[in-house]
């Protein structure tokens, strides 16, 4: 069993990771008292080539960047970062400024102007793909210094939405 740190969308929960058998794609995940199985189909593969995790019997899409990992849920799409505790407490932690679109889609509305001071996780823009509205969120304390993108236009995945100076 591994003690990780989980971080979603500026989140973080202290977590322990076991595999439930040897070579199997399933981890048990406990955080407190809480336990959930985590099903990875297609372990064998990459991590930037995994397209989804199953974690109690619940499908959610898993998308990959050049610098961030994302779960896509029901709610939306979330970063998700996980390290391993003792390198955590050990290495001060920041995330890059620079705001990238998670998957292609549509840009419904920019939810922050240049100058405005943003918290980790705030959102920064909407975005519509697959009909559903997702917020894409700072990677990053600090102040928006650019905005690259504007409502009613498309975006590419990895496509660089704004900017922030930590």
């Amino acid at each position: 069993m591994s003690r990780s740190i989980v971080t979603i969308d500026g989140h973080s929960f202290e977590v322990d990771l076991a595999w439930l058998s040897d070579g199997a794609s399933e981890i048990s995940v406990r955080q407190g008292d809480q336990t959930r199985t985590v099903v990875i189909p297609g372990v064998e593969l990459p991590p930037d080539q995994m397209e989804w995790v199953i974690i109690d019997g619940r499908p959610y899409e898993l998308v990959f960047d050049e610098d961030l990992r994302w779960v896509k849920g029901q709610g939306g799409i979330h970063r998700i970062e996980i390290s391993d505790r003792d390198q955590a407490v050990t290495r001060p932690k920041s995330g890059s400024g620079r705001v990238k679109a998670p998957i292609p889609g549509l840009i419904v509305r920019v939810v922050v102007e240049v100058d405005q001071h943003v918290e980790l996780g705030q959102p920064i823009a909407v975005l519509e793909a697959m009909k559903m509205e997702n917020e894409i969120r700072a990677p990053c304390a600090g102040t928006v210094s650019k905005i690259h993108v504007q409502p009613g236009k498309g975006v590419l995945k990895g496509e660089l939405v704004a900017e922030i100076t930590p």
